[in-house]
C-alpha cells in the first residue's frame, strides 16, 4: 500500500493527519446484551488483540473498565443510565445531535497525556439496520474500528471487513496489515504528521508482500 493509500486512514475530514492507538491495556465491560453476545464481542477483541500483540486486562487501575459497549434500543436510555453523564460531558447534546441524525453507532474516545488511547466508549443502537447484522459481524467491526484512532472517513461505504465464500466475516487483508504495524513497538503511539504514514507503509507492504 502507498503512503497515501494509508493516509487515507487518519485525514479526517478537516484535513488533518491523527494517528492514535492505546497506551495501556484493553479492559472490556459490555451493557444491554446476553452473556452470549458478550463472548462473541470479547472474542473478537481477543483475536484483534493477538493480531497486534496487545494486552487484554479484567480491569484499568484507573478507570476500572476502559473500554465500555453499550448495546441501546433508543438513545434516550443513554440519559436514563445512571452515572454516565460523569464519563460524557454534555451527554444529553450529544443525545439529541444522535437523535436528529437517526445515527445507530457512535464512538468517544479519551486519551492519555501521551496521545495515546485511554478509554473508549462504543454506543450501538439497535435498529432494524443493526439487527439484521450477525452478531460476531458487528462485534468484529466494532472491536476493529475501536483498536485505533482512525479517521471518521475511513470506511465511509467500505467496512473494514470482508466475507469469506462461506459468507463469514474475516478482516481485511489491508486494514489488518495497518493495525499490526501501528502496534509495532518502534512505532510511535500516536501522531499527527502525515510522514507518519511513510512509516506505516513500509511496514504494511512487507505484510502484504509476505
Amino acid at each position: 500500500m502507498t503512503p497515501e493509500q494509508i493516509s487515507r486512514f487518519f485525514t479526517r475530514s478537516d484535513g488533518s493527519y491523527l494517528f492514535a492507538r492505546w497506551g495501556r491495556p484493553i479492559a472490556p465491560v459490555v451493557f444491554g446484551v446476553e452473556d452470549q453476545t458478550i463472548s462473541v464481542l470479547k472474542g473478537a477483541l481477543e483475536a484483534v488483540a493477538t493480531l497486534t500483540g496487545h494486552e487484554i486486562a479484567e480491569t484499568d487501575p484507573e478507570l476500572g473498565a476502559n473500554f465500555m459497549v453499550f448495546f441501546i434500543r433508543d438513545w434516550q436510555e443513554l440519559v436514563e443510565t445512571p452515572n454516565l453523564d460523569r464519563m460524557i460531558p454534555e451527554l444529553e447534546p450529544l443525545v439529541a445531535r444522535l437523535q436528529a441524525a437517526d445515527a445507530n453507532q457512535y464512538r468517544i474516545f479519551r486519551f492519555d497525556p501521551e496521545g495515546g488511547i485511554k478509554a473508549c466508549f462504543v454506543f450501538l443502537k439497535m435498529d432494524e439496520v443493526m439487527m439484521e447484522i450477525p452478531a460476531d459481524t458487528l462485534c468484529l467491526g466494532q472491536v476493529v474500528q475501536s483498536f485505533l484512532l482512525w479517521s471518521d472517513e475511513a470506511f465511509l461505504g467500505a467496512s473494514p471487513l470482508a466475507l469469506t465464500g462461506k459468507d463469514v466475516a474475516i478482516l481485511r487483508p489491508d486494514v489488518a496489515a495497518i493495525i499490526r504495524a501501528g502496534y509495532d513497538g518502534v512505532m510511535p503511539v500516536c501522531a499527527d504528521d502525515p510522514s507518519h504514514a511513510l512509516r506505516l507503509s513500509a511496514r504494511v507492504s512487507g505484510m502484504l508482500d509476505s
